[in-house]
């Protein structure tokens, strides 16, 4: 089997380059030749869709993390590209198993069989960056040995470069995206890249994680063979499993799905609320269930750490949630960073008690979001969010958690799903660290809450008063809809003018030819005029396309 183009031992800058634009350049043509054509949009998108995942996979690496990384963002894509995305994790082909022995016995300088009694030439599993073996020890212990993909450190330096080059140009075309700090954002993005392809990083954070379930016997986590590791080979404990998703394959070995649903959510919520350090990509290929029904963490490539401050604010808004407290909500996020106070925090206050409303007891419906898509993205646009790279992570974990929990039970409670943690941490004896104390008093305040709750006629009587509080959203939302109207109307004013000046430009210069140096200077300006008005004119369409979405 020919290996791909990224995989070849010396990468060209500038033949990488081409590929990634040509990649580019198709997208935005393909979309441009749909939008000009019309059709039906949901179809039209998913079949888009589906051609960038398969761009996304010839690219490699570095551009299938980026597809998973946007599959986890649906208030940023649209419902067809999310779940096509989403299957990137699963159709990432494994490399030949000749390179992966090529690999083991370079990084220990001796052959296979002297490093391992047995190995599988076969992969148990393939990811963007590495692939599987199960291998046994010569103490006889059965082991599961991750490979790294050969030449990812030079794909990784060349790719960076490329895509900063591509956002740079992004920037002189649409200057509004500059405000985001997108090559920051790349930087970053890169630099965790670099953290999940050094192994020995990884062994590590795996033993902290298996640290901090030791006392959690319903909880496994894989150990690490030291001696078998490398920067680039990774030696674990083999623990087989079930895939945490599979409903089917679950309920045949007679585990309910809805005792997964609720491990796996009191065990991210003791790894936010209480460890500070959780799994930042939990996708089904990470996490398992055996044959007992205990929960299996595999991958700690991904770990991210939260501050002790932070934790504190995000035990208070999870409480916060469980109670429907809009008002606690809104001021634990503005502490933490993810809100920019504003002169008017209603249309904050109206779109978080939406979610509260809608989404606190069944899972997230994106579809509902339609009710308010045209508030949310006028919120945006003012910049009310922030979004640091911490929380980033936190919340891809979230809605990858959500969406596991969504395909074993389409219909589940977060709620009733959490009560189990909640239960554990209002009874909670330790007082010895003040973060577990204040996280037991919220627990027990949330207990409190369940057994004084108001009755459904005040609640009634509380939803009506916070509807009549928050009235004045819609006429905010005319203001800033007439706003962004203006704005286009003066960007195509803009075009028109820097278009008729070019073309007179043009007509004097064709009446100056007899006159060569008067012409060519009328000729250069006019050349200047077009690639203003072509500047504009792409300004515009970014600009009407950004309508038209939320118009749908």
């Amino acid at each position: 089997m020919k290996p791909p183009r990224w995989q070849r031992k010396k990468i060209n800058l500038w033949q990488r380059q081409l590929e990634i634009f040509a990649v580019a350049s198709q997208f935005f043509a393909r979309l441009g030749k749909d939008r000009f054509f019309g059709g039906d949009i949901s179809r039209t998108r998913r079949r888009q869709a589906r051609w960038l995942v398969n761009r996304l996979l010839d690219l490699g690496p570095t551009f299938i993390k980026i597809g998973q990384a946007m599959s986890t963002r649906p208030d940023l894509f649209p419902v067809e590209y999310i779940e096509e995305l989403s299957q990137l994790q699963d159709r990432v082909p494994p490399f030949h198993s000749a390179e992966a022995i090529a690999v083991v016995e370079q990084e220990f300088d001796k052959s296979l069989y002297a490093v391992f009694k047995e190995f599988e030439s076969e992969p148990l599993a393939s990811a963007s960056l590495g692939q599987v073996h199960k291998a046994i020890l010569y103490t006889g212990e059965e082991v599961a040995v991750k490979v790294q993909r050969p030449g990812l450190e030079n794909l990784f330096r060349v790719d960076i470069q490329v895509i900063e080059r591509l956002l740079a140009i992004a920037g002189r075309f649409a200057k509004d995206l500059n405000k985001y700090n997108l090559t920051q954002i790349c930087r970053e993005f890169f630099d965790l890249l670099y953290q999940e392809i050094d192994y020995i990083h990884e062994g590590k954070n795996g033993d902290h994680f298996r640290s901090n379930f030791a006392s959690q016997n319903h909880i496994l986590v894989p150990k690490v063979y030291w001696q078998y590791t490398t920067r680039r080979v990774l030696t674990l404990e083999y623990l087989p499993g079930i895939k945490i998703d599979d409903r089917a394959a679950l309920e045949a070995v007679n585990i309910e799905p809805d005792n997964v649903i609720s491990l796996g959510i009191s065990a991210y919520l003791k790894q936010l609320l209480q460890d500070g350090f959780f799994q930042s990509d939990p996708h089904p290929g990470n996490m398992a269930v055996d044959e007992n029904g205990k929960l299996i963490f595999y991958d700690f490539g991904t770990m991210t750490e939260v501050k002790s401050m932070e934790k504190t604010q995000m035990m208070r808004t999870f409480f916060a949630i469980l109670r429907k407290d809009t008002d606690e909500v809104v001021d634990t996020l503005v502490y933490m960073g993810l809100i920019e106070p504003m002169a008017d925090m209603t249309p904050i206050k109206r779109m978080v008690a939406f979610l509260l409303d809608k989404f606190r007891d069944r899972p997230v419906d994106l579809k509902e979001f339609e009710a308010i898509s045209g508030e949310v993205y006028l919120m945006f646009e003012q910049q009310p969010f922030r979004l640091p790279p911490q929380m980033t992570f936190i919340i891809k974990a979230i809605t990858t958690l959500d969406g596991i929990a969504r395909a074993l039970d389409p219909q589940y409670n977060l709620l009733a799903a959490a009560q189990p943690f909640v239960r554990s941490m209002a009874v909670s004896k330790e007082d010895n660290e003040s973060r577990i104390t204040s996280l037991a008093k919220q627990a027990k305040e949330f207990v409190l809450y369940q057994i004084q709750k108001p009755t459904r006629t005040e609640m009634a009587i509380k939803r009506l008063e916070s509807r009549i509080e928050l009235g004045e959203l819609q006429f905010r939302v005319k203001s800033l809809e007439s706003d962004r109207q203006l704005r286009r109307i003066y960007l195509a004013v803009k075009t028109i003018m820097y278009g008729t000046l070019c073309g007179f430009a043009t007509i004097v210069g064709v009446l100056l030819l007899p006159y060569p140096n008067y012409a060519i200077v009328v000729f250069g300006g006019a050349l200047f005029l077009a690639f203003v008005t072509g500047r504009s004119l792409i300004k515009l369409m970014i600009q009407e396309r950004l309508d038209r979405l939320v118009r749908k």
